[in-house]
């Protein structure tokens, strides 16, 4: 297992600075992740900073409460793609989800999609705020409206990623999508654990931590 190649190297806090990304997209580099992923102001920053690596650019939308409208989140998405971001995590409208608009989220994740073309997207659950069957009817809207990945959490909700969510989740995309772990992925073990489970990204700020020591350090998420 070549668990660098699973991570998406993160860094998304409020206080983030051009030197931060800079130092992410060095370590990207250096140990090989998959990718980084920043927000959108940062894209261009990054894709220059990995020029000539093979570390690819992700980037939010809608980050991190999913509230926005439609369309000011397919702006933001295009916008991240035509600056160099390769990947787009979107959040989904949690407020509507939870109050059974489902058409308007599938509408809104199938518009995103289309946006991006070619490109990867992300549907972001924030499975922390949603009942069992409320993840499993997420997940049933993100593979309809072509999402190329369903995603645990944000970081910045009451919780992260769950072995228990994750296993809902991959029993109803059943290799439709993909599956990405994010949030409270900070030891060897966790990590091990959701790949086995057939995750196939892990999104962290403990990437380097978790190569070097097997677990993070104080402070990451």
């Amino acid at each position: 297992m070549e668990l660098n190649r699973y991570i998406d190297h993160t860094v998304l806090k409020a206080v983030t600075t051009p030197d931060d990304i800079k130092k992410l997209c060095k370590e990207a580099t250096q140990y090989k992740f998959y990718s980084v992923c920043v927000n959108g102001c940062y894209v261009e920053l990054a894709k220059k900073e990995l020029e000539g690596s093979d570390v690819k650019v992700a980037a939010v939308v809608g980050f991190p409460l999913g509230a926005m409208d439609s369309s000011s989140k397919i702006n933001e998405a295009k916008n991240c793609i035509n600056n160099g971001a390769n990947e787009i995590d979107m959040v989904l409208n949690v407020g509507f989800m939870k109050s059974g608009m489902y058409k308007e989220v599938e509408q809104e994740i199938r518009d995103i999609k289309k946006s991006i073309g070619t490109n990867v997207l992300k549907v972001i659950l924030e499975t922390c705020y949603l009942t069992k069957d409320e993840i499993r009817e997420a997940c049933r809207l993100s593979v309809s409206a072509g999402a190329d990945f369903v995603k645990t959490s944000t970081g910045f909700g009451t919780n992260g990623a769950t072995f228990e969510d994750v296993e809902i989740m991959k029993s109803i995309v059943e290799g439709k999508a993909q599956i990405k772990a994010s949030g409270g992925v900070r030891d060897l073990e966790t990590a091990t654990k959701y790949i086995d489970m057939g995750v196939t990204r892990l999104g962290t700020s403990s990437g380097v931590s978790l190569m070097t020591t097997g677990k993070a350090v104080e402070g990451q998420y």
